[in-house]
C-alpha cells in the first residue's frame, strides 16, 4: 500500500522498496517536458536503468518521454506497471482513486554511442574536416 502525499511524492510501506534512486516522479504543470527526458538519461547514465512514475494526468508525460526516449534508440522498455491509487483529497474530505503509471527503461545497446555522438555535435565538432 501505498500513501501519495501532496507534493506527489509516495511514502512506501515495503522496508526493501524506500524512495528509489532512480524513481522520476513526473508532474504535469511543474516541469517542461525535456527536463523529464535530459534527467532520464542522466539517470540512465548513472543507474543504467531508470523508473518514471506519474499518477492521473501525468501519465501523458511519463508515456511522453518513456517514447521520446525509445524513439530516439536510448532506452528498452523492462517493465509498465498501471494501478489504481487512493489519495487523499482535502477539498472533498475523501479518498479519490487516481491512475498510476510506472515505467522502467534500461539503456540501449547503443545508449553511450548516442550520448557521445550528440556531446560531440553540442561541442561543434563533427569529426569531418572541411576543405
Amino acid at each position: 500500500m501505498e500513501e501519495t502525499t501532496e507534493r506527489g511524492g509516495t511514502i512506501s510501506n515495503n522496508a526493501g522498496e524506500s524512495q528509489k534512486r532512480n524513481r522520476i516522479q513526473v508532474s504535469s504543470t511543474k516541469k517542461p517536458l525535456f527536463f523529464y527526458v535530459n534527467l532520464a538519461k542522466r539517470y540512465m547514465q548513472q543507474y543504467n536503468e531508470v523508473e518514471l512514475s506519474a499518477l492521473g494526468m501525468a501519465i501523458a508525460t511519463v508515456v511522453s518521454v518513456a517514447e521520446i526516449l525509445k524513439n530516439n534508440g536510448l532506452a528498452v522498455e523492462k517493465k509498465i506497471m498501471t494501478s489504481t491509487v487512493d489519495v487523499k483529497d482535502d477539498s472533498r474530505g475523501r479518498p479519490v482513486s487516481k491512475a498510476k503509471i510506472e515505467i522502467v527503461l534500461v539503456k540501449s545497446e547503443n545508449f553511450d554511442e548516442i550520448m557521445a555522438a550528440a556531446a560531440e555535435k553540442d561541442r561543434g565538432g563533427d569529426g569531418e574536416v572541411q576543405s
